[in-house]
């Protein structure tokens, strides 16, 4: 007897409220009964009842038959367009392994997703068209089965099938959704588990934002997003399932395939993830749609009238549930039917074959039918389809419902005949060891059908654009060029200068509307609260009310068609979002200009994987890493300092990063981004370091342009009179101030002349010498190439010091390159609180230490006696025994 029955008090009083409900379910229909149930619930509440929260409903599917739409199309020919497309992944897996090259691959996932897959292509996802067409969010273990389809619509050959996994040689396949590697196949990359659903909110969010802003209308546009129950356990997965109901995402439906099974194991082997995850999305207010039992259970579950069948199926665990269909029919006969002698007399006249082959909702083309039926006419919020599914669902001994399914590539070849036999596939046994792929004929109805659904849905998906057809124009230089005529005698950072930059950008008249400010919670820090007023917070709500600032210039403004993305305390998302513009060229045909602007310390090292994604999705936009530097960020201390986010935006092969000092140089670097990304549409983004330091900004020296893009120019010589020797000094961001000041002090007090050189980018700096030196390499009888860095530096004289705001390797990459002896100071070590001053004496980077490292270069060298670097460290007042900073 169920919990509920045991605690009834008065069962004729319950049938009473019972029968009640059902008559007004019969007469009135389930709005009007889901009205009066919340009536009858807010007055218990108004009385002082306590009313326990269920977020969970019965294990059962949330559609009942007699709500289940008609199912089009022809589900014969359905079934066999699928057998096909299991086999062909199955088969362009098997035929890798056969290579013995260890290329890896997956047959289980897909195999359990493939009925999710194919109503979808058949009746759901539309095609890019004039309204943008619908996008997909492809789990990326299931990548196999999206190839299979692929091929037998004629858009990928077996060549390419056969080069799964072997891509170095161009032609293969990706193992995974990789725009970058297939540009014009993958809409987006998924496979770094949790960033997919991530990337799908804030996509679909950014649609509404297109939407509402009069840019493009998205309306018609849906995010589909396939994930698995294991993936859920990543953070990213369901952290900001929240957002998309506060946005009111109905354009958002994500797809769980619930197969119960993650890499090692069950997902929860003592519980239940479809009730688990109902709950969590239930309470998020999304719109859950259950699909558990397949048609082969409705007759059982009709005759269940005393509940005992559903009470089993309610309190099974998963772990139950994985043996069930691993050990096959007697074994679920005696285990599962045989709780009960009510339920055992339910099977009775069903052979252990019969109750082996009780499908699963996420393998019955009816309800999954019924499930994106109910999901696409959803309003006002996100659904999710909760599809139960078996794990290697089809591969009989090798893997089905096995712990080990998901590690399997090879099979045995009676494993390869059940599943040819089970799936029907016309392949004959003399033919099996080759494992051929299976097409249909060009004239069969299969095809012919195939073709008709996709045409109905406005062409093959999934599919991406390469390019826009839309051209900026993209403003000049002159644009500007206050910025360009520096600060006179005022004192402004440089994310002031940027602020301005912006600004400027926002003002024209040609891209302002298509640039996208992202703030995670941080305008004011930055300076940037002007820009609420200017152009608007963006809310899908609009303001309900009046912001408490209201008087002020600079007040709270929402608008429902503001241009700002305030993300709040949330990096992930913010990323998230600038992705979505980023790739908009792309995803919409509308190229959208996103700058995100963020404490750099908290940007790659927190957002590091989807900085990669970027990378991957070919994303096009600016990163600002503002309150920059190790220690020019001086109050906040050690978890705020950031002394290596260059060297991590460094390992990204399309990311081009810049340590300006300048105002000026700022505006080169911004102008000269938008040229490349959005003028010629390279796919590169940027990644650009501004501080938080007051300090005048000079007016851009002449012919400075193509130093500052490249990573370094000759900005200053300072000579000494009777100069005792020469040195060359290199810095970049904050830090390239106190080497100007060392190059006065070495003039005044140690007669050495200095040619001060402002690196703005040692990344691109190594870059281009580690090309140089591949040209060289590889064309030995040819002229040799010389590096950017070597050209500039080798017009002075003396050894070279560059000191950063940074660890020693960001500048020491360089060394190769730099024609004469080197020596780099930076910021090794964790941050602490204390004044700039005191923080730069510490990490030994100031003018003091930088000259002291100069004079050591010059003593070494036999210019100057070593009792002028004892007398300098002395004058100094520099502790000799102190702690490096590295270990400090």
């Amino acid at each position: 007897m169920a919990e509920q029955e045991r605690n009834d008090i008065d069962p004729q009083e319950t049938l009473e409220w019972l029968d009640s409900l059902e008559a007004v379910l019969d007469e009135e229909g389930p709005e009007r009964a889901h009205f009066l149930l919340e009536q009858l619930i807010d007055k218990a509440r108004r009385s002082g009842a306590y009313l326990p929260y269920q977020p969970t409903t019965a294990y059962l599917n949330t559609i009942p038959v007699s709500q289940e739409p008609v199912m089009p199309g022809d589900q014969t020919l359905e079934a066999r367009i699928r057998a096909a497309i299991r086999w062909n992944a199955l088969a362009m897996v098997l035929r890798a392994s056969k290579k013995e090259l260890e290329l890896g691959g997956h047959i289980s996932s897909f195999a359990s997703s493939a009925m999710l897959y194919d109503i979808g292509f058949n009746h759901f996802f539309r095609a890019p068209g004039e309204d943008g067409g619908d996008f997909l969010f492809i789990q990326g273990h299931a990548s196999p089965g999206i190839y299979a389809r692929a091929f037998l619509e004629g858009r990928i050959t077996e060549e390419q099938l056969d080069g799964f996994r072997q891509e170095v040689e161009g032609g293969g396949l990706s193992s995974y959704p990789h725009p970058k590697l297939m540009p014009e196949f993958w809409q987006f990359p998924t496979v770094s588990m949790g960033l997919g659903p991530m990337q799908a909110i804030y996509t679909a969010r950014f649609l509404k934002y297109l939407t509402d802003r009069g840019i493009k209308d998205c309306s018609n546009q849906r995010v589909y997003c396939f994930l698995g129950d294991g993936e859920v356990d990543e953070p990213e997965s369901l952290g900001a399932i929240g957002l998309a109901s506060r946005e009111g995402l109905d354009n958002l439906t994500f797809i769980i395939n619930c197969n119960l099974q993650r890499l090692d194991g069950p997902v929860r082997g003592n519980g239940k993830i479809i009730q688990e995850l109902e709950g969590t999305f239930r309470g998020a207010g999304w719109e859950v749609i259950k699909v558990i039992w397949g048609r082969y259970w409705d007759p059982l579950l009709y005759r269940d009238t005393e509940g005992k069948l559903a009470e089993i199926m309610q309190t099974s665990v998963d772990g139950e549930y994985q043996n069930y269909k691993a050990k096959g029919g007697a074994y679920t006969r005696d285990n599962f039917f045989g709780k009960t002698e009510e339920t055992k007399a339910m099977v009775a006249n069903l052979s252990d074959e019969d109750i082996w082959r009780l499908n699963r909702g996420g393998h019955d083309p009816v309800k999954v039918y019924a499930a994106y039926h109910k999901a696409v006419n959803t309003k006002g919020r996100p659904q999710v389809i909760l599809a139960k599914t078996v794990k290697g669902y089809g591969m009989g001994a090798a893997g089905e419902g096995k712990n080990v399914a998901h590690q399997v590539k090879k099979m045995e070849m009676d494993a390869i005949k059940h599943f040819r036999d089970r799936f029907n596939i016309p392949i004959k046994d003399a033919e099996l060891e080759d494992i051929p792929y299976y097409r249909f004929p060009e004239d069969s109805d299969e095809l012919k059908y195939m073709r008709e659904r996709r045409e109905k849905l406005g062409g093959f998906m999934p599919v991406r654009r390469a390019e826009t057809d839309k051209e900026l124009e993209v403003p000049s230089l002159k644009a500007f060029e206050a910025v360009l005529k520096g600060s006179g005698d005022r004192e402004i950072s440089t994310t002031m200068a940027f602020v301005r930059v912006l600004t400027a950008m926002l003002k024209d008249k040609k891209v302002g509307q298509r640039v996208v400010p992202i703030i995670p919670d941080e305008a004011r820090t930055f300076g940037m609260e002007g820009l609420f007023r200017q152009v608007g917070i963006y809310s899908s709500q609009g303001q309900k009310y009046t912001p408490q600032d209201a008087d002020q210039v600079a007040y709270y403004r929402e608008d429902k068609k503001g241009q700002v993305l305030q993300e709040g305390i949330n990096e992930l998302g913010a990323m998230a979002s600038w992705v979505a513009a980023g790739t908009s060229y792309s995803t919409n045909n509308e190229p959208m200009i996103p700058v995100y602007i963020y404490y750099s310390m908290f940007g790659f090292q927190r957002v590091g994987d989807l900085v990669w994604a970027a990378g991957d999705s070919q994303t096009r936009g600016f990163l600002i890493g503002g309150t920059a530097g190790r220690t020019t960020l001086n109050g906040e201390g050690l978890q705020h300092q950031d002394g290596h986010s260059h060297l991590h935006f460094g390992t990204v092969p399309n990311c081009v990063t810049y340590d300006p000092t300048y105002g000026y140089e700022v505006a080169v670097i911004v102008q000269d981004g938008m040229r490349r990304m959005f003028g010629e549409q390279e796919n590169v983004f940027y990644y650009i370091t501004v501080m938080n330091e007051n300090y005048k900004q000079p007016e851009m020296p002449e012919g400075v342009e193509e130093g500052i893009l490249r990573g370094i120019y000759q900005l200053d010589q300072v000579k000494a009179s009777k100069a005792a020797g020469e040195v060359r000094l290199m810095g970049s961001g904050t830090i390239l101030q106190e080497v100007r000041r060392a190059a006065e002090i070495l003039k005044k007090d140690f007669k050495v002349s200095a040619t001060v050189y402002s690196a703005t980018s040692f990344n691109e700096l190594a870059r281009d010498g580690l090309d140089t030196e591949r040209y060289n390499m590889l064309n030995p009888t040819k002229k040799e190439k010389q590096a950017f860095i070597t050209s500039v530096l080798e017009s002075g004289k003396g050894p070279v010091i560059a000191a950063t705001d940074y660890v020693k390797l960001y500048a020491d990459q360089v060394r190769a390159w730099v024609p004469g002896p080197y020596r780099v100071l930076g910021t090794d070590g964790f941050g602490r609180s204390d004044s700039r001053e005191n923080l730069r004496r510490h990490f030994e980077v100031n003018a003091e230490y930088i000259v002291v490292a100069a004079l050591a270069e010059l003593a070494k060298a036999g210019d100057i006696d070593k009792q002028v670097v004892v007398k300098a460290i002395k004058d100094f007042g520099l502790d000799t025994d102190k702690m490096n900073p590295l270990y400090a």
